[in-house]
């Protein structure tokens, strides 16, 4: 039996002739499935580049988006940067008003709280505190019926704890308080004073303390902290070379370091910084004696 076909007749308008074509049936499924797959290949082209363009609309919105908000980032930043340096400006003086006309008292609570009431398991090491605190510095502190207080800081800078001497003669580059940075540019604010000499020049404890680090910071390079008590420290930065250990007992006038430029520094000289309870204070207020006039360049 022979199979089903179609037949078509074709006719020619310049000619008036007929031509008969037979398409078997099977042809014709043939050519429907081609079709029907050929049309939806060209759909599913034109849906993935309609979806191409539509995310590529979306990358360029989130990238112009994401400049914006870099931006307001470094916009932010810089008022961050600002509202921290008048921060540490306002706690340095802070700092320096609290000695000078405050008294502070040798316990407190979190808050500042006098009356808070106080457990006998602390109060026991209170009293072992003020007795370690009274035998160490006796002759520093003055007994009131309001208890243990600090001497202000006129008196304070007469005792041994005052960092009166220079740490190294030369000359004053770098001033306490805010000032041009010389790396980026901008106003920052500068927490000691630069001196400086010659690079290996012997850098001097400016009174009597107690080594408590000898090391590298970021910023400071090599550096050596000593503590003289009633939360007195001096901090001296960017050394060549270290003459102590920490735990190290010194007096006002050892060597304990060799002048450098370590860290972040521009050229050879000792950064030195006084600080009160960690508040970065003035240094002038405590050096005595005659230095070389004071300039104010360098780092």
């Amino acid at each position: 039996m022979k199979g089903k076909s179609y037949t078509f007749f074709i006719a020619s308008s310049a000619t008036g002739g007929v031509r008969r074509v037979r398409v078997p049936f099977y042809a014709l499924h043939v050519i429907a499935v081609l079709a029907l797959v050929g049309g939806i290949t060209i759909l599913a082209g034109m849906g993935s580049y309609s979806r191409m363009l539509w995310k590529a609309t979306n990358y360029n919105s989130l990238r112009r988006e994401q400049d914006s908000l870099k931006k307001q980032y470094v916009e932010l930043q810089g008022q961050v940067k600002d509202t921290n340096q008048r921060l540490t400006s306002l706690q340095s003086l802070a700092g320096e008003v609290a000695m000078a006309y405050g008294i502070t008292r040798f316990h407190q609570t979190p808050f500042d709280l006098a009356d808070a009431q106080v457990e006998p398991d602390s109060e026991f090491q209170e009293s072992l505190d003020e007795f370690s605190y009274l035998a160490k510095n006796a002759n520093a502190v003055s007994m009131s019926t309001g208890g243990v207080h600090l001497l202000p800081a006129a008196e304070l800078s007469s005792l041994e704890v005052a960092p009166t001497l220079w740490p190294v003669v030369g000359r004053i580059t770098g001033h306490f308080g805010e000032r041009m940075d010389p790396f980026s540019g901008e106003g920052a604010f500068h927490a000691g004073l630069d001196i400086a000499s010659h690079y290996g020049d012997e850098i001097r404890a400016t009174a009597d303390g107690e080594v408590t680090e000898v090391g590298r910071r970021t910023g400071y390079g090599r550096l050596i902290i000593i503590d003289h008590g009633f939360g007195v420290t001096t901090w001296y930065g960017h050394l060549s070379g270290f003459n102590v250990q920490p735990g190290m007992h010194v007096k006002a006038g050892d060597v304990i370091g060799y002048e450098g430029d370590s860290g972040r520094s521009t050229g050879p000289h000792l950064h030195y910084e006084v600080r009160i309870y960690n508040t970065p204070v003035n240094p002038w207020r405590y050096l005595r004696g005659i230095n070389p006039n004071p300039t104010s360049t360098g780092d």
